[in-house]
């Protein structure tokens, strides 16, 4: 009787169900992004090793002291062949908060077929470079444009940045990184800090901190205060690229005295800190492959360079191409021929510890 009920009632109700359509499609939409954020979270793990292996010697990945790259991802380490390119942004807020809107710094590092060692190439936020869908801007609103507003898509901005970057040199961004301004400094505080040589003193615009020339060890606070500045530094913002390479090779170099490169416990808890604010392109070249290419690198110590540029064309915030040496070098990366540039023109080479 009761059964028979039951069985009545849920009749009479079943035409007030809503559709389960719109619900299993907003259910699956959630369990891939959801996925979407897994992947990622494991791919920024080989990213880490990555960079942390590309930012500065570390001497637990030189060949005489070869060690296993832990892998989080269980994704394939076959090497790939010939160069590469991995695009670094380095992504700040307003105020140290989100919603992130400027690419500050710009890195792509570029490893030569014959595995040599890897190039740092800053290039400059205020490089003048077209834009799809914004026209002639510096290279530095690239993200922003991709972003968007009110609720800044950092995928999106990456997307874009990486798209104008691989039109202006020539050659595809094999894979990338982007790190917020806020993830760093949480990374900078899980490392104890981070131990940073810089050739002058810094003071800062924002704080009144002062930065003495010579070494010092930085807190997440003055990691991030420091690589914030550019106004009164003598080159500017090309000098705050210069400095954003000594921060990552100090920081590569507290990663290997704790071992977080060879510890998967270590290097957990560093991308924990780093959770969110860290996000990989999970579109290009798998990482797994690119983690691959470590053990095959004859020096792990890099060489740091910048993209010629010019004298201010419209006002001191747009920094053309240099007419002669900018194309130069931007042949010489396509051509895979950096080690030759950088040893005919010793004075484009940045001191980066």
């Amino acid at each position: 009787m009761i059964e028979d009920d039951l069985r009545a009632a849920f009749a009479r109700h079943e035409p007030l169900t809503p559709p389960t359509g719109p619900l299993r499609a907003t259910i699956e939409r959630l369990v891939a992004r959801r996925r979407r954020r897994r992947r990622r979270f494991r791919a920024a793990g080989v990213t880490l090793c990555l960079v942390a292996a590309l930012g500065a010697g570390v001497p637990q990945l030189r060949p005489e002291r070869a060690v296993e790259v832990p892998s989080l991802s269980g994704l394939p380490a076959d090497s790939p062949n010939g160069s590469l390119n991995v695009l670094l942004l380095g992504v700040d807020g307003l105020g140290g908060a989100p919603p992130y809107r400027l690419a500050d710094s710009i890195l792509l590092v570029h490893i030569p077929a014959d595995r040599s060692r890897p190039y740092l190439i800053s290039l400059p936020r205020d490089l003048e470079v077209s834009i799809p869908g914004r026209g002639t801007d510096k290279l530095n609103a690239a993200f922003f444009t991709g972003a968007g507003e009110p609720r800044p898509d950092l995928d999106a901005g990456y997307d874009l940045t990486r798209r104008v970057v691989a039109d202006l040199i020539g050659v595809p961004v094999d894979a990338g990184a982007v790190l917020t301004f806020a993830g760093l400094r949480r990374i900078t505080e899980a490392v104890d800090g981070v131990d940073v040589c810089l050739p002058d003193e810094v003071r800062s615009w924002h704080t009144r901190r002062v930065f003495p020339a010579g070494c010092q060890r930085l807190d997440g606070a003055a990691s991030v205060d420091l690589l914030r500045q550019r106004r009164d530094l003598p080159a500017g913002a090309l000098d705050r690229d210069r400095n954003a390479q000594r921060y990552v090779a100090g920081l590569i170099r507290r990663a290997a005295e704790r071992d977080v490169l060879t510890n998967p416990v270590t290097l957990a808890a560093l991308l924990s800190a780093a959770g969110r604010e860290l996000t990989v392109d999970d579109e290009g070249l798998s990482l797994g492959r690119l983690v691959a290419v470590l053990p095959t690198l004859r020096s792990v110590d890099p060489v740091g360079l910048s993209l010629p540029v010019g004298a201010p064309a419209e006002g001191p915030s747009r920094l053309p191409l240099d007419p002669k040496d900018g194309p130069a070098f931007l042949a010489a990366l396509r051509e895979d021929r950096l080690a030759q540039w950088a040893a005919q023109h010793p004075e484009q080479v940045n001191r980066i510890r």
